[in-house]
């Protein structure tokens, strides 16, 4: 394989892993085994509490934001920013998130765009595809 394809599945692959690791609603953080997470990057999935890495994804967004998501939406979560603090959507507009993962994005923008607009999301991950 050329590197550009190693680099695309060891991409895949670790999203397709953490999306499955909440999915299964296994204890664990979904995006760095040796980060250091307070209470604040934790959700409880069942029985089981699921952590955040406090330096990307969920921990970027304001919990006013995120409070009222799917846990499981906010917990796979690996992005490297928040997208929907900046853009500046209304009722009616189309949104396309390429990269969506679990949806976060999704779920927030299709709020500012209503009933009238519509947000697709595009993931490369059949994992993160069904977590959405």
């Amino acid at each position: 394989m050329s590197e550009q394809t190693d680099t695309r599945e060891l991409v895949r692959s670790r999203y397709a892993q953490a999306a499955a690791t909440v999915l299964a609603g296994s204890t664990g953080s979904c995006c760095d085994p040796t980060a250091a997470v307070g209470e604040a990057g934790t959700a409880a999935i069942g029985k089981q509490p699921l952590q955040v890495d406090e330096r990307r994804g969920a921990a970027l967004y304001d919990p006013d934001q995120t409070g009222a998501l799917p846990d499981e939406a906010v917990l796979a979560s690996l992005g490297c920013g928040n997208p929907t603090m900046i853009a500046d959507l209304h009722p009616g507009e189309r949104v396309l998130d390429l990269g969506s993962g679990g949806g976060i994005d999704v779920l927030l923008s299709a709020r500012r765009v209503g009933h009238t607009g519509f947000v697709y999301g595009v993931d490369m991950t059949t994992e993160m595809l069904q977590l959405a």
